[in-house]
């Protein structure tokens, strides 16, 4: 592995110089926080594609068979390598996409009705070299592992050959355009007002019937947009006016990803796992004494800590599939975390990973996360396909890497926006019990969804 320290550059910038490259992928803590917020990761000009398709996957567009996330892991092994703690934790490895369908490949569920945009269930990208960002310290490194060569001596040279390369691309003299992205003339909901709140109340129904304890029903928000869209600046008023710990862009030819999600997934440090969930959500207010208020509203909620208690026990369950006897525990309960435009509670999950399991079993114990489908999980899955009826794709799956060195970490696709060519897809919903209000709970996506309105230059009137 060769390792270069750089002269600091703001990761945004250094993405715009890079954005020209093939298979971009940047893992963006747009908000700084000392913890959730501390390392960035930007990379392009992968050696192999790892793709899920309808359940099967395949490697360079060869088909391979076997379980999905069986190969994944099969193909990670080729590439092992020791993780140096002196620089960010992501020193290669794949990085791309799990979208929530690849649920169907976990368990015995339907298929939605409408498949959606035709996504693949996941596209993971084999990157040799990471370009990491330190934000405590304001460093920057290239870290370049000289895979895919086998012959260390190859390898080496490899290594160093491709550090060039990118030094060379992030030197650029050229000053990153900032182009305005255009604006999206019109959106679509796949629910009107009257039916989502006839949604929310179908599935409070079922919880009364015993059916379910709860489950999280998403809106899906869908535009065409004009020929001169710049899915590039509009990643960047989004990350502007959203400010979030785990933003991401991905850039696949046609295909872009932009996501602006305060939640963590999975992170594997080491064997220490962690997960974040977000369960209860309240709009902010620019008057400070409103959003003050509106934040003990929220922190006094019964509705909103029964909704992130019943999560948190579901990914208690979950992890300890993995993790060592008696090692689960729950560090914070429903603390207060504020956004740009909403208030949410957070808790926090932690383990120790047991010796025989990795990254790649992690995820499989714990896919999708539970915030974003609902417990008992698997039923509350087969009521979002029922309800809801049309793929959610990227939303609600998880966008990250896996390191070769073992690490992990991964956001929850929420606050996600897919551009496929010319239309953009993005979903906002939320968990409903037998507490919940329809008409709040329809509020509720809305307010999620506002900052993502607002950087598509977008005016709603509130119903569609």
């Amino acid at each position: 592995m060769h390792v270069r320290e750089l002269q600091w550059i703001e990761p945004v910038i250094a993405m715009r110089r890079l954005a020209h490259r093939p298979h971009l992928t940047f893992l963006d803590s747009a908000a700084r926080h000392e913890l959730l917020g501390r390392y960035s990761y930007l990379t392009c000009d992968p050696f192999s594609t790892y793709m899920v398709t309808d359940g099967r996957a395949s490697c360079n567009g060869e088909a391979i068979e076997g379980d999905p996330l069986g190969v994944l892991r099969c193909l990670l092994a080729k590439h092992r390598a020791e993780h140096r703690p002196d620089v960010p934790p992501f020193q290669g490895g794949v990085a791309g996409f799990f979208a929530y369908d690849l649920n169907r490949t976990l368990e015995r569920l339907p298929a939605p009705a409408i498949p959606g945009q035709g996504l693949p269930q996941s596209i993971l990208h084999f990157y040799d070299v990471v370009v990491s960002f330190d934000h405590r310290h304001d460093r920057c490194w290239i870290v370049s592992t000289g895979w895919p060569e086998q012959d260390p001596a190859h390898r080496n040279e490899r290594a160093r050959r491709r550090a060039d390369e990118f030094a060379a691309l992030l030197s650029s003299p050229k000053s990153p355009r900032n182009n305005a992205p255009g604006r999206a003339p019109a959106w679509h909901s796949n629910f009107s007002r009257k039916a989502y709140i006839e949604a929310v109340q179908h599935v409070i129904d079922l919880i009364l019937a015993g059916d379910v304890l709860q489950a999280n029903i998403a809106q899906r928000f869908c535009a065409t947009l004009s020929p001169s869209f710049d899915p590039l600046a509009f990643y960047c008023r989004l990350r502007s006016l959203n400010p979030a710990p785990f933003a991401a862009l991905l850039r696949y030819g046609k295909l872009t990803i932009a996501s602006s999600s305060p939640e963590r997934f999975l992170k594997l440090d080491g064997r220490e796992v962690e997960t974040r969930p977000i369960k209860g959500t309240i709009a902010r207010s620019a008057d400070d004494k409103e959003d003050q208020r509106r934040a003990e509203i929220l922190l006094s909620s019964e509705k909103d800590h029964a909704e992130n208690v019943m999560i948190v026990d579901l990914l208690r369950n979950d992890l300890s599939r993995v993790c060592t006897a008696h090692s689960v525990e729950v560090p914070a309960l429903c603390g207060l975390e504020s956004y740009a435009s909403v208030h949410h509670l957070v808790s926090i999950v932690r383990g120790e990973l047991a010796d025989d399991q990795d990254a790649v079993t992690l995820l499989r114990a714990c896919f999708p996360g539970g915030s974003v489908t609902g417990a008992p999980k698997v039923r509350s899955m087969e009521i979002i396909a029922d309800i809801e009826r049309v793929a959610r794709e990227a939303y609600c799956g998880a966008i990250g890497f896996i390191g070769f060195n073992g690490q992990m970490d991964t956001n929850v696709a929420i606050r996600t926006v897919t551009i496929d060519d010319d239309v953009a897809v993005f979903h906002a919903g939320g968990g409903i019990t037998a507490m919940s209000d329809p008409e709040a709970e329809y509020e509720e996506t809305l307010a999620k969804a506002r900052r993502i309105f607002d950087a598509f230059g977008a005016k709603t009137s509130g119903a569609f």
